[in-house]
């Protein structure tokens, strides 16, 4: 678990959480799965402004950090809702790929204690190039078939590429690669599925349910819902994308609206800097799909939009039968 702390030059910066056992000791604030890390953090979080505005300081300031607080966290849920579904749908889509048996894997020598660790992620996520094995504290590097006999230098840097490799293998990418283009690339290989849940009768409802209320654009997880009036009337899929300038931790600005100028298949949500600048929405085609087809200025949208709980979106994934 990670938690922001007040620096001394008043900024807020992600930093390692520890707690104490009752011994006086600090330990690193670990958990076992994604579930109860995810409740202990929406737990805490509940009291961050108890928090500040137990500091003696200005109340403008306990205001700011509030702010930057609430900012920063809701991001980084946002990345890790989306990331867990990519993760799910990674094993899913390796679930008919050939395991090796346990025994056949070659091994560092002298660790014959890690064949069950390594065993394991390779049942969940048979195409990984690097492995993780949590209950060593060590990394493992494939050098063929069966061959996992190399020790990768271990650090927190690897622990990422592990969990990143474990997403981008099922989907043959790599960990390694830019990490941005990686899960830009996965939304796109994603779209077939999304377009699919509007045939789902749980979906029509709730879009159906979404119109009356006048909302034409619905955000759920890595895609949007987008409703069209025109010549094509209807319900369509796009996916969220970014701007290059943008970073991922950006928080989505949710009193702003999209200003679609274009036809094109991506949809920057709006969003705020990190210097508190707010950026509207817009719509945009990927590089190598060429310039968006643009709309007669007659027929230029301001959208607002809704974001829905990024779990609907893995919920409604688990209930397409898989192909």
């Amino acid at each position: 678990m990670w938690a922001l702390k007040l620096q001394d030059d008043g900024s807020l910066k992600w930093m390692k959480h520890y707690i104490d056992h009752g011994n006086g000791q600090a330990y690193s604030d670990r958990y076992t799965n994604f579930d109860e890390a995810t409740a202990a953090a929406k737990e805490f979080n509940e009291y961050i402004r108890e928090r500040v505005y137990a500091l003696v300081i200005s109340e403008e300031r306990k205001i700011s950090i509030c702010l930057k607080a609430e900012k920063s966290v809701t991001a980084e849920a946002r990345l890790a809702k989306e990331e867990q579904l990519m993760l799910n749908e990674s094993i899913k889509r390796t679930v008919g790929f050939s395991r090796p048996v346990k025994e056949s894997l070659l091994l560092p020598e002298g660790n014959e204690n890690y064949r069950d660790d390594l065993y394991q992620c390779l049942i969940e996520s048979p195409k990984i190039e690097f492995a993780r094995l949590a209950n060593h504290r060590v990394t493992l590097r494939r050098n063929g078939e069966l061959d996992w006999s190399t020790i990768f230098y271990t650090n927190e840097k690897t622990s990422l590429l592990c969990f990143r490799e474990r997403i981008a293998s099922g989907f043959d990418l790599s960990g390694k690669a830019h990490w941005g283009e990686t899960k830009a690339k996965i939304r796109s290989l994603l779209l077939p599925r999304a377009n699919q849940l509007l045939q789902l009768a749980s979906m029509q409802r709730m879009l159906d349910e979404a119109l009356i209320k006048g909302q034409h654009v619905i955000v759920v997880g890595s895609f949007v819902f987008w409703y069209e009036q025109g010549k094509h009337v209807g319900w369509t899929v796009k996916s969220i994308g970014s701007v290059s300038s943008s970073n991922e931790s950006d928080a989505v600005w949710k009193e702003g609206k999209i200003f679609s100028k274009n036809h094109g298949r991506i949809v920057v949500l709006p969003y705020i800097k990190e210097n508190g600048d707010l950026v509207q929405g817009h719509t945009k085609n990927s590089a190598k799909d060429g310039k968006a087809k643009p709309r007669h200025p007659s027929y230029y949208l301001e959208l607002p939009f809704e974001v829905l709980d990024g779990d609907l979106m893995i919920g409604l994934f688990g209930e397409l039968p898989y192909e």
